[in-house]
């Protein structure tokens, strides 16, 4: 199995109908599809001025941290994380997705117009720790203020 089919098939094992869904990312002329989040995933969504300097951080911590998506124009950038993270997050400035709510998600290994895997999911269920998100958000937070000349 291809990476991109493992987790093309891990994403779609999240989903009421998982056949139903490998249709849809094959029939979308976006190359997308609609899943629900809270099942094998919740996504904590960011602004991107913070999500990137996030994932950086993660990236220099972790080397791969769980799937990334950014959206059209990278204003939004999600990190998967344990399902039943959305329902715990508190912060100010973050969007979560969990249980009854649904995200758009390209195929992952190919081009999309819109939005976009950062992280692709590699098909082993790879999720961000929130706790290390969580860090990683406040490093990035600070070194934004000091770029900024702000005191931290």
């Amino acid at each position: 199995m291809t990476g991109a089919k493992a987790a093309a098939d891990w994403l779609a094992s999240g989903t009421p109908d998982p056949e139903a869904c490998r249709r849809e990312w094959e029939r979308n002329p976006l190359g997308v599809a609609l899943l629900p989040a809270g099942k094998a995933w919740d996504v904590l969504i960011l602004p991107g001025e913070l999500g990137y300097p996030t994932l950086d951080v993660l990236t220099r911590v972790l080397g791969r941290p769980g799937p990334v998506l950014a959206d059209f124009g990278d204003k939004r950038v999600g990190f998967f994380v344990p399902p039943g993270t959305a329902a715990r997050w508190l912060g100010t400035g973050i969007r979560t997705a969990g249980p009854g709510t649904w995200i758009v998600v390209p195929y992952p290994g190919r081009a999309t117009q819109g939005v976009h895997w950062l992280v692709p999911p590699d098909g082993s269920g790879t999720l961000t720790d929130p706790a290390l998100l969580e860090l990683a958000m406040h490093e990035a937070a600070a070194g934004l203020a000091v770029d900024r000349g702000e005191d931290g």
